[in-house]
């Protein structure tokens, strides 16, 4: 059950307490549950995200001193949420909201930057967002993509090697090093973001398998809040990766 997605570990369902897999019907993880809280999850997020949009550009259309605290703030704190949901999985029905809402500060507010300095870019983002989102559930329903063993090993590599690369772009920017070329406009910076695209569409698919083991695993109930979490935080950093594919392409 291995997932590139850090809140969806190989390991999640294994580090269960013995007594937690349960067999009662109504107190048992399930598919349908847990799209349904993906589906509450993501209403949380566009209503946060629609109030910090609403506040990071003023009236001519110039960033305010909210857009910098509001994404501050809902990075730092959706960070901090999803700590505490990965190490205390029972907690998940209280703090996955609770990211949610703290999220959407944080992509309203990029958003609205975003948009302000490319008028439509936000709209193009979501589409492609969900669009990747209908066509990776379709493949993987349909079989047209196989999860095997090497298929799970290839994608979280590359899902570490990006997290250690932006990592070290994140300290290296603390001396003023910047990796070249990769957060460029240009065709090697648009063929990286394109790679991540693919890569994080990929963890997409990791993530619909670790539900329906979780499903068939008979995980406890609280697994449908944790699923969903683990489904968000896979889309954010999807749409995120769209936001900044296509600020390169409109760059060029």
């Amino acid at each position: 059950m291995r997932s590139g997605n850090p809140a969806l570990s190989e390991s999640t369902f294994l580090d269960l307490a013995s007594g937690s897999v349960v067999t009662s019907p109504d107190q048992v993880m399930t598919i349908n549950g847990t799209v349904n809280k993906t589906g509450v999850l993501l209403l949380l997020t566009v209503l946060t995200a629609a109030y910090a949009w609403s506040q990071a550009i003023d009236a001519s259309g110039l960033p305010t001193s909210s857009a910098m605290l509001y994404a501050m703030g809902g990075a730092i704190g959706g960070l901090v949420l999803a700590l505490v949901t990965v190490f205390k999985k029972e907690w998940s029905p209280v703090t996955a909201p609770m990211y949610a809402l703290v999220e959407g500060l944080f992509l309203g507010s990029i958003s609205a930057l975003f948009n302000a300095k490319f008028p439509g870019i936000v709209m193009q983002a979501v589409m492609l967002t969900f669009g990747t989102l209908f066509v990776m559930l379709a493949a993987y329903r349909s079989g047209l993509i196989k999860v095997t063993e090497n298929f799970k090993l290839g994608v979280v590599a590359a899902t570490g090697g990006i997290a250690l690369l932006y990592l070290a772009s994140f300290v290296l920017g603390f001396f003023n090093i910047n990796i070249p070329m990769i957060h460029e406009g240009g065709w090697v910076g648009i063929a990286f973001s394109l790679f991540v695209v693919v890569v994080a569409a990929l963890n997409l698919v990791l993530d619909f398998d670790f539900i329906e083991t979780g499903a068939e695993a008979r995980a406890p109930k609280y697994m449908e809040w944790y699923g969903a979490f683990g489904l968000m935080v896979t889309l954010v950093w999807l749409y995120v990766e769209f936001l900044r594919l296509l600020s390169k392409i409109q760059q060029r």
